[in-house]
């Protein structure tokens, strides 16, 4: 038997393998959020929207797009209230924001912080849609425009407090006519500048006119030359509505000669730069001295010359009028010889009217004995008058009976009427007359007499 000995290497033993531990979809979903998130917490991504819808919660969805993909988005209630842009399909746009996943798709999507127009083609897009807009609505119309005061005594000027465009302004007006400036500075470009300049148009037009501060006869709004973008203040809503319903006229004058906002088709007047509304805001003061010169010695030699006329005129006239003194004297003279005629014709007068005054004084004298010679046979008649008159007779205790038309002086008389008037001293009745007669019969206790006497009854 052979017996070797060998020596055996020491291999390893191979242990068990280990089971990994299986995770839940949520936590894995989770997982890829929170590397997404941290690896794209601030993106910009640039692209086309469409597909854009707002739901019901004011939340917008849409989808970015270029030549070879698509990215969903969504922007927020809060975000979307806040961007300076509309969302729309067609509008090529630069994002803002994080991407994050939805574990309800297995999706990710790009969450919208912030929105702006991709290159001035998009903008001029956007400014040409407003402009549209704003046409249809009549913002831009003629006939609501106001008309630029000859010499303003207070200027308000809404442009920003730190910049060459308030010194040009300033400078400006006091070399061609110092006026009172109020300055309401504001930012003219970034976020939030449009609502403050709308607030400093509103704010100048809140102002009392006869208040502490003095209320604006003008407004200048102004801004120095810049990008587009720069500029886009001045083409939003708010400002555009603001100098529209402005009481006070405004001058536009932002940016340069070839720069037109929107602003410059609503307001008053434009102006191709702050220095230019500066010189249609005020005249020149020397101009004016000048022209008020010149106005001053026309109205002087115009005057001197109406002056001169009008006393040619009134020497020629006076030399045709005669000798006012020599009129005056032989006026007088036949006044004195008319006012002689007069008296003697007055003193005529009164003798003949004494004259005729001693005639009728005589006859008064004879009317008056004639007077008393007939007094006496006047008064006999008189009472004789008297005592035969009506009221005398019935005071003596007489009756007058008067029937519808004359007197009743009979008793047929009265037989035939139906009413009478019995007139008494102290006042008349009216009475019915009752036709009755005695009977025939005899009685023993009446004499023959009565039996054949008839009987006239009056009922009162």
């Amino acid at each position: 038997m052979m017996s070797f000995d060998f020596d055996i290497p020491n291999i390893p033993k191979k242990e068990p393998e280990k089971k990994l531990e299986a995770k839940t979809v949520s936590e894995v979903s989770q997982e890829i959020k929170n590397f997404v998130e941290k690896a794209f917490s601030n993106v910009y991504v640039k692209g086309e929207i469409f597909g854009a819808k707002r739901a019901d919660s004011g939340h917008w969805y849409l989808s970015l797009k270029d030549e070879n993909a698509v990215l969903s988005a969504v922007c927020w209630r809060s975000v979307a209230s806040t961007l300076k842009v509309n969302i729309e399909d067609g509008m090529e746009v630069i994002a803002k924001g994080k991407i994050t996943t939805f574990a309800g798709k297995s999706s990710y999507q790009l969450v919208i912080e912030s929105l702006e127009l991709a290159g001035e083609g998009a903008l001029l897009k956007l400014l040409e849609q407003k402009k549209q807009q704003f046409i249809k609505e009549g913002l831009f119309d003629a006939s609501h425009k106001l008309k630029i005061p000859f010499l303003p005594k207070t200027i308000g000027v809404v442009t920003s407090p730190t910049g060459a465009v308030i010194r040009d302004i300033i400078h400006r007006i006091r070399d061609r006519f110092p006026s009172h400036i109020l300055v309401w500075p504001t930012p003219v470009q970034g976020i939030g500048a449009e609502l403050k300049i709308a607030d400093a148009i509103r704010g100048f037009n809140l102002l009392p006119v006869n208040g502490k501060i003095p209320r604006p006869d003008l407004i200048i709004v102004a801004r120095g030359g810049g990008s587009l973008e720069d500029l886009w203040s001045f083409n939003e809503e708010c400002v555009i509505r603001a100098v529209y319903d402005s009481n006070i006229p405004i001058i536009s004058a932002v940016g340069h000669e070839t720069d037109t906002m929107l602003i410059d088709y609503v307001a008053d007047r434009r102006a191709p730069t702050p220095t230019g509304a500066a010189e249609f805001a005020v005249p020149v003061r020397e101009e004016l001295l000048f022209t008020l010169n010149i106005l001053d010695n026309r109205m002087k030699n115009s005057v001197r010359r109406y002056l001169d006329e009008n006393k040619h005129k009134l020497e020629g006239l006076s030399r045709g009028i005669p000798n006012l003194i020599q009129i005056i004297n032989e006026n007088t003279q036949r006044l004195d010889y008319r006012v002689e005629r007069l008296n003697i014709a007055l003193k005529n007068f009164l003798s003949q009217k004494m004259l005729n005054l001693s005639l009728n004084d005589l006859k008064p004298i004879y009317i008056n004995a004639m007077i008393c010679r007939y007094k006496d046979k006047l008064d006999s008649l008189s009472s004789r008058l008297e005592n035969v008159s009506v009221e005398s007779v019935l005071k003596r205790g007489f009756a007058w009976i008067k029937g519808s038309n004359n007197t009743v002086s009979s008793k047929e008389e009265a037989l035939k009427e139906n009413i009478v008037t019995i007139h008494f001293s102290d006042g008349a009745l009216k009475t019915t007359v009752i036709k009755e007669s005695l009977s025939p019969k005899i009685s023993n206790k009446k004499s023959i007499k009565e039996e054949k006497k008839e009987e006239l009854l009056f009922d009162f």
